[in-house]
């Protein structure tokens, strides 16, 4: 019988992220003696670690956050933007951003303790910027709004109140 990987031996890796996958895998291949590991192996290597690394994930819906992109690739160019917890999970969040939803681990979330009524106002700015946001849009315009969310406090200035105003009316 050939060594071979089957969905079931990997998908107790699907909860973690990509760093800790290869720990995992690479930890359950010795466990298992050099050879492909069961996927029971896999579930076990899997708990230990989790057990180990739990952090209690506390962030609440609505809540918003700042994305650290630190050693984490999914991330690159969303490093120090702003995003809106939409979904508590157990390691991670679904953060909704001005372009699109993320999943990201709790480790890369940072959040800006702002008050219920913040956090209001900053979701009233994402959803403004992600009606008008697309690929299509001229590069400065893209850009314009990239920055707007990269804000790091819950409110607008007046110029840039204007400028996100004139891009909705085109």
């Amino acid at each position: 019988m050939r060594n071979q990987r089957n969905e079931g031996q990997v998908r107790p890796l699907a909860k973690l992220e990509p760093q800790q996958q290869v720990k995992v895998w690479q930890r359950a291949v010795q466990e298992a003696g050099g050879k492909v590991p069961s996927a029971r192996i896999v579930t076990d290597v899997v708990q230990k670690i989790m057990e180990r690394t739990k952090v209690p994930n506390t962030y609440q819906l609505g809540e918003v956050c700042q994305i650290l992109a630190k050693d984490n690739p999914e991330l690159r160019g969303k490093g120090g933007c702003w995003g809106i917890i939409s979904a508590v999970n157990e390691f991670s969040c679904t953060v909704t951003m001005w372009d699109s939803e993320y999943t990201i681990g709790v480790k890369h979330l940072k959040s800006f303790n702002y008050l219920p009524a913040e956090c209001e106002q900053m979701q009233v700015i994402c959803d403004r910027i992600a009606r008008i946001y697309s690929d299509s849009l001229e590069e400065t315009a893209r850009s314009l709004l990239q920055l707007l969310g990269k804000v790091n406090r819950p409110w607008l200035t007046a110029v840039e109140e204007k400028l996100l105003s004139v891009l909705e009316s085109e």
